[in-house]
Order: structure tokens, then sequence, then C-alpha cells
């Protein structure tokens, strides 16, 4: 064991992992595009694009400058009664992205911290309105981070089993499919009725960490208008989907029906720096619009609009919103669209699904879900193959960075089919 994988060992405590039994953690001495370089001198082609941050590839020298050039000129400063450029131009950036229905941007660190955001900004606006509702609808397997709030509207089970006595119990539906779409909206609607909720809360067409079951624009448009018709703020968490992801800049972009709030982070700097934003329309903002400082939201990070982060979200947007950016989305919606005929030839692989940037499918197993017995030979194939991929259990994802070349593309597919040919 290398010197550095000592100390990784003795000092570290990683995401997502037990303590003892996995191997060693792969130690990467520099990256460039898709390409993750290992002290080892291996490689891997990051097809996941790093947790799904990193939309432009790895090192990419104009965000970089353009953070290193904020570096010199203010890092960091207090965001209550201060201000910066690079905040300013982000906030018009996000606001022209979202469309006119969406008035303020309030800044925090990452995804579950703008959940946060969202869920306490609905419960407030109607104590500020003088009504008591404090529910939150949300979809059974949908994932939303790993703070409190964010905790208690996502999925049940073994990551947060030590805390369920202690977060609050949403109201949890199956996301809609054409299964029980048949008076599923009536059954909605006999919630909205009878439970009175402040908010719903999801992950529009594609619930991630939760196995990457998507559902359509039609469903949750219906779902958005009836909830709105009783007054119950939507909350579209885009931490994953936002940038591109589904083949739109937002997946909000599918929908007729606009949410009250959306949540970005993850693709927001190009992978450089944590921010996420919290993007509300005027309805919100109407409830908090007032001098009277009980009516205020108390919420803030010590990194809140952090210059630096702004400035890497600022260079990175300028990327994304190119029709070079969003033709790659479509080039590789292609490639995923003709393997995806190719996985179908595998008895084991089920449930294939394509939006966008994202292909997903299950391979079956005796124990399926987050820890299939699967996961782990999968993903040692994986790795052996030279391809970063992270089966959520049996559920087989492609999210790469929109830099990917056709032949990385190809080496991830190939080592998709040698991973499966090895069941």
């Amino acid at each position: 064991m290398s010197d550095l994988l000592t100390k990784d060992r003795k000092n570290i405590w990683h995401p997502f992992s037990p303590l003892k039994g996995l191997p060693d953690p792969k130690i990467i001495s520099h990256a460039k595009d898709c390409t993750l370089y290992i002290e080892d001198g291996s490689t891997l082609i990051d097809a996941i694009s790093s947790w799904w941050v990193n939309p432009l590839g790895h090192a990419n020298k104009a965000i970089a400058d353009a953070v290193y050039k904020q570096m010199l000129t203010v890092e960091h400063v207090i965001f209550a009664g201060f201000t910066h450029k690079p905040a300013i131009d982000l906030s018009e950036r996000i606001l022209n992205i979202a469309g006119s229905d969406f008035k303020k941007v309030f800044f925090s660190d990452n995804g579950s911290t703008s959940v946060e955001v969202a869920l306490k900004m609905a419960v407030q606006k109607l104590h500020n309105l003088g009504v008591k509702r404090n529910k939150i609808v949300s979809f059974k397997d949908a994932y939303h981070g790993d703070t409190f709030g964010a905790m208690a509207v996502g999925q049940k089970g073994s990551f947060f089993t030590a805390f369920e006595e202690m977060v609050f119990e949403p109201i949890q539906i199956p996301e809609p499919n054409p299964a029980n779409w048949e008076g599923y909206l009536q059954r909605f609607e006999s919630i909205l009725q009878t439970e009175k909720p402040a908010a719903f809360i999801f992950e529009p067409l594609i619930m991630g960490a939760g196995g990457m079951k998507m559902y359509e624009p039609e469903h949750l448009d219906a779902m958005i208008a009836l909830a709105q018709k009783h007054d119950v703020t939507c909350i579209a968490d885009e931490v994953m989907t936002g940038f591109g992801r589904t083949g739109k800049m937002l997946a909000s972009e599918y929908l007729e029906n606009k949410p009250d709030i959306i949540c970005l982070s993850k693709c927001l700097t190009g992978g450089f720096m944590p921010l996420s934003l919290t993007v509300v329309n005027q309805r919100i903002v109407d409830a908090f619009d007032s001098p009277d400082a009980d009516k205020a939201f108390y919420h803030g990070h010590s990194y809140t609009g952090n210059p630096m982060a702004c400035a890497a979200a600022n260079a990175a947007l300028e990327q994304l919103c190119t029709q070079e950016t969003q033709a790659n989305w479509s080039r590789i919606h292609e490639a995923h669209l003709a393997f995806s005929k190719e996985l179908k030839t595998f008895d084991r692989v089920k449930n294939i699904r394509l939006r966008g940037t994202i292909l997903a499918f299950d391979v079956s197993d005796s124990s399926e879900g987050y820890f299939s017995s699967v996961k782990k030979q999968l993903q040692e194939q994986f790795l052996a193959s030279g391809v970063l991929l992270r089966p959520l259990g049996n559920v087989v994802y492609v999210m790469p960075p929109y830099v990917i070349t056709d032949e990385e593309l190809n080496k991830t597919y190939q080592a998709i089919i040698k991973g499966l040919e090895s069941l």
C-alpha cells in the first residue's frame, strides 16, 4: 500500500462507504476532459461526470481562468448586507434560463441545502400569510439529499434508518406511470383536499439516486396544475436534471405548468466549486415582500454567494448555453439510442430508459435495489475495462460529460457489454 493510501485509510471517512471491507480508493493524480489519471499510471473514462457535477470536462481552462481571476479580486465576502458582480451576473443568467415566471434567486452551498431552503420557503410562505399548513407531498422513491428536511421527503431505507424518528413524516405517493395513471389524479386531488399540504416536491421526469426512474411530462403537468389550484407550492428539484441532462436546459422546460420553486446545483459550476441556487416565482416573493422582520427568511451559510463559485458558474453557463454544447446533448442522446437497441439482446437487461443524455437500465437479479449483489461485480468489471460507472444497485446508468468523444462513448458501451457478459 502506498504512503498516500495508508494516510487515507488512517484519516479519511469517505461518503456512502463502510469503514471496512471496501477496496482501496483510487488516487487521482490529475484529470482532463473525460479522463481521470490514476497514480498507478492507469486511466478511467468518467462516464458519470463525477457524481453528475461535471458537464464540461475536467480541468476546463475557461472556468479555471475565471476562478483564478476572481481569486485575485475578491475570494469571499459576507453576503448579508453586501453583494458583488459575479452573484448579480449569475442571478440574471439563471432568471433568463428559468423564464419570466421566476423573479428571485437564493444562494446556498449544495443540492441538499437548496432543497432545505425550498421546503422552508414553502412553509413560511403560508405562515407569513397567516395560514398554518406544513405537510409535504413527495414521491416514495425520491432522493432529495442528506440534510434532515431533504431526508424526510426522500425514500425510506437503510441510508436514513437511524434518523427515522427524528424527521417529519411526509405524504408519500408513487410516481405516475401508465400502469397507475387511471384514477391517479383523483387520488392525488383527494390528498390535496384532505391533507392540505404546504408543498409538493418532485424530481422532474427523472428520479436520480432512487434508481433513475423516469416518468412523463404530461403526468407531472397535470399534477402541478392540481397542486397549484389548491395553493400548494410546487418544488422542482432540478439538482440532477438541470443544465442539459434531459436534453433541455431545465427539465421544467418540458412542462406547460411551471413549478413555483426550482432547486439547482450539480452542473452549475462545471464541477469546480460547491454552489446551489433556489429560484422562486412571484407568488413566493409576494409572501416575503415586507419590511416586517418577522416575515424575513432567516437562512444563510457562511459561504453564501461565494464570488469564486459564482465566477465558475458564470463561466460554465457561457459554455452550457452554446450551440456546440447543445449539439452534444443530441449527439450523446443518439448514441445512447443506438446502444439501447444492442442492450435489448441481453436477457437480464430490463426496463431500458432514456431521456436526453441519461441512459439507464435494470439488471434482473435475485436481490434488486441499492444493495443488489450485481452492483459490486459490475462496478469492478467496469473499472477493469477503464470506465467509471457506479451502478445504483441493479440499475446501470450512463451520464457522461457533454465533451465525451464518440470513441469514449463506444468504449463505455463496450465496458457495459463486457460487464453484462461476465454475469
